[in-house]
């Protein structure tokens, strides 16, 4: 859910006014501060200017700020006051941002009249002025540039301002304000007893003593009304001062962990790079200070820093809506993880032991066009170290969606439920972004188990028919059971592959609700030239046997669409009268509005009435070509004393696709064509009567059902009724005839 944008740095609305008259007295800061009373000549003179009349010193004039690289760097009206650095677009001289015509303000720069208004008349705009940038110097650092002598940077939690002035004198003197500035707003330390709520708060019943008394109340009377007023002052008072607190303790936190950065950024400096080397500010002492210090890195990471500042103005602070909304889904899945034990499972794949070789894919499929892609052996150059029954798995790893639709439906709320189960539906596609290479096709026979207590669900998942190839799976979460069997139909053209799915995935509740949807059409494309990507288009119809149904568009990726990878949809009730409206990307996240939106579907993620349904997990760290992700790393890992339970049907007993994920890229190819060879006597096998272990199919022609059993025979060991499919020729044929 939207909240209304709050300023990232001290959790101040941004439409509060007065915000740049004033700053918190509990403060955080990025760097370490430049001591006060080190300033000499005439930073001493400016400090002291700043210092007249108190804190009420301004300084201002005009900075130019890059913005983007199709705007550049842009004039702006910057303001210093009060330890806050604002500034605004428009400059003209009748709208200055100031308190009043009394104000003790320097000005830095060529700031005439004439100027500014040849800018405004340039600029064409004749609106009041807006501040649209806030800085609190006490969070903040600043640091000139080493490569050009009228530029300097200011960086805050968030964002890097990249200024430059109109002469290295301005840059001089913008440097001692800033400076002179934070020696005014000293850092206490954290363990200061400070509060924001003032202490010399106070009440004056006077006049409504004499107003009572006027009207003739009694004395009595008046001296109850005061008592009752008094108290209600007292009790909003507490209030305020909890809420101050908390407000204090967060600030403290958030300073913490500014200066936990601090501290790893500075950890591979060395102590000289903090030192200042201009001889304007030679008297500022010989300490070591990042606030505006000129490094050897300064320019290492210039062109870095800039290439990284993209948004214009208004945008400055639209991170802070996603740090706000996102814990609305962490919160969940931090609440499950913490019901159930936990297992420490990997956070990379091994490292491979050889070097990659590479493979032309045209040369290995130019003979195969028009035909079916699952009956083309391709090298294990191709494949991904996971197997399709694993894959069936992997779109499960947002199942805390089931979850939250199983709570939202036992409380009554079945429309919650429903848009929750369309988000699932969709989350599952999220993971096959930046994935070109293809799941090995398992063996007849072959299968897959996933415990995970930390997630709350058992999955389980056999390959039950060769020709068709069909897949079957089952899982049980808290409160929902999820199954079905799926096909792919691929067909290659040239430059891209067709995959149709074939089945129907079905949801059921423990209250009975019941869910039913088919998958959409995946296509990749530029397998010959260009960049390989795959796209998900068609529609998705969740079908439900209560209340709701929902309809789900994937709309096809065009050429020049400038942004792919969309998804629209409804919830209609059984009237067809459509009660919600979803919108998202299959890659990124769903958002919904309650009421039918269809006609605002393009800004309805960024609607403030919109709310967050999922978001897709952060990708790890140490990516491989695979582009797995996270959750698809823990997969295929065999964790402390999970072989041993395992029947010699799992997948994670394949021997090529063990090779391969321990990048020995030479055995795992070798076993792959051994296993295939083998793989050919499957049809036979299946002709000669051979059926599934752990699924039934209901009807000829109806879908693989769950028999049960496997677990239980997982407790006791026992899978003497499981080949070693994965063996030696000599040893499927005696399991097979003794199977039969």
């Amino acid at each position: 859910m939207r909240v209304k944008e709050m300023h990232p740095l001290c959790c101040i609305s941004l439409e509060s006014p007065g915000i740049g008259d004033q700053s918190p007295e509990v403060s955080l800061t990025r760097a370490r501060s430049m001591p006060a009373g080190t300033l000499s000549g005439s930073e001493s003179a400016n400090a002291a200017m700043l210092t007249k009349g108190g804190s009420e010193g301004t300084v201002a004039g005009i900075l130019y700020k890059w913005t983007n690289y199709g705007k550049g760097w842009r004039s702006r009206w910057f303001l210093l006051r009060n330890g806050v650095l604002s500034y605004s677009k428009i400059r003209r001289a009748e709208t200055l941002n100031l308190l009043s015509p009394t104000d003790d303000v320097r000005l830095i720069g060529d700031i005439t009249t004439n100027r500014l208004s040849r800018m405004d008349s340039c600029s064409g705009r004749r609106k009041p002025q807006k501040t649209v940038g806030i800085v609190h110097l006490k969070i903040s650092s600043f640091r000139e540039s080493k490569s050009d002598d009228r530029r300097f940077y200011i960086f805050t939690a968030t964002k890097t301002l990249h200024l430059r002035t109109d002469s290295k004198g301005d840059r001089v003197a913008w440097i001692q304000a800033l400076v002179s500035t934070r020696s005014l707003f000293p850092l206490r330390p954290l363990n200061d007893n400070l509060s924001l709520v003032p202490r010399d708060l106070s009440i004056s019943t006077d006049r409504l003593k004499k107003r009572l008394l006027e009207e003739g109340i009694s004395d009595n009377l008046v001296k109850d009304c005061e008592q009752i007023m008094l108290s209600e002052f007292s009790d909003i008072q507490g209030q305020l001062k909890v809420l101050c607190e908390e407000r204090s303790n967060l600030l403290d936190t958030l300073r913490q962990l500014e200066a936990a950065n601090i501290e790893a950024e500075a950890s591979g400096i060395q102590d000289g790079d903090y030192q200042l080397t201009k001889h304007e500010y030679s008297g500022i002492g010989r300490g070591k200070y990042s606030e505006c210090s000129t490094t050897e890195s300064s320019d290492d990471i210039e062109k870095q820093e800039l290439e990284e500042v993209s948004d214009e103005d208004e945008c400055s602070f639209y991170d802070t809506k996603e740090c706000f909304t996102e814990p609305t889904v962490s919160a969940v899945k931090e609440d499950r993880e913490f019901r159930y034990p936990q297992i420490e499972r990997r956070k990379k794949l091994p490292d491979p032991v050889e070097k990659e070789k590479g493979v032309s894919l045209w040369s290995m499929i130019k003979d195969n066009v028009g035909k079916d892609l699952s009956r083309v052996c391709l090298p294990v150059y191709f494949n991904e170290p996971i197997s399709s029954l694993q894959k069936c798995f992997e779109e499960l790893e947002y199942s805390y969606l089931l979850d939250r639709a199983y709570k939202y439906g036992k409380e009554g709320n079945s429309l919650l439920r429903i848009l929750n189960v369309a988000a699932f539906a969709v989350s599952g596609y999220a993971c096959t972004e930046g994935r070109h290479c293809k799941p090995f096709n398992p063996l007849l026979g072959e299968t897959y188990e996933a415990d995970y207590p930390d997630k709350g669900v058992r999955f389980f998942s056999e390959k039950v028919s060769h020709h068709p190839t069909l897949i079957a799976c089952h899982c049980e979460g808290k409160g929902w059971k999820f199954w079905g069997d799926s096909n792919l139909r691929s067909k290659f053209w040239g430059r891209s592959i067709q995959l149709d799915p074939v089945g129907v995935l079905t949801l059921e509740f423990d209250d009975g609700e019941i869910f039913q949807w088919s998958k959409v059409t995946t296509t990749i494309y530029n397998l010959i030239l260009g960049k390989l990507y795959c796209d998900h288009h068609g529609l998705m119809h969740i079908h439900g046997n209560r209340q709701y149904s929902c309809k789900l568009k994937f709309k096809e990726q065009s050429l020049l669409d400038r942004n792919p990878h969309q998804v629209h949809g409804s919830v209609e009730d059984l009237s067809g009268k459509k009660v919600a409206t979803l919108t998202g990307k299959w890659d990124d996240s769903m958002y919904y509005v309650i009421g039918d939106a269809s006609g605002k579907q393009k800004d309805c993620n960024s609607s403030s009435n919109a709310s967050l349904l999922w978001k897709r997990n952060k990708p790890p760290p140490n990516l491989t070509r695979y582009n797995l992700t996270s959750f698809a790393i823990t997969l295929n890992e065999l964790t402390p004393g999970l072989q041993e339970k395992l029947p010699p049907t799992d997948s994670r007993l394949r021997p090529d696709q063990r090779h391969l994920e321990n990048g020995e890229y030479e055995r795992a190819n070798a076993e792959k064509q051994r296993l295939e060879r083998r793989q050919r006597m499957s049809r036979k096998l299946q002709e000669n009567g051979w059926k599934p272990r752990w699924f039934q199919r209901e009807g000829e022609d109806g879908p693989f059902r769950y028999v049960g059993g496997y677990w239980e025979a997982r407790e006791q060991g026992k899978w003497d009724e499981c080949p070693n499919i994965f063996g030696d020729f000599n040893e499927e044929l005696v399991d097979s005839s003794e199977r039969s």
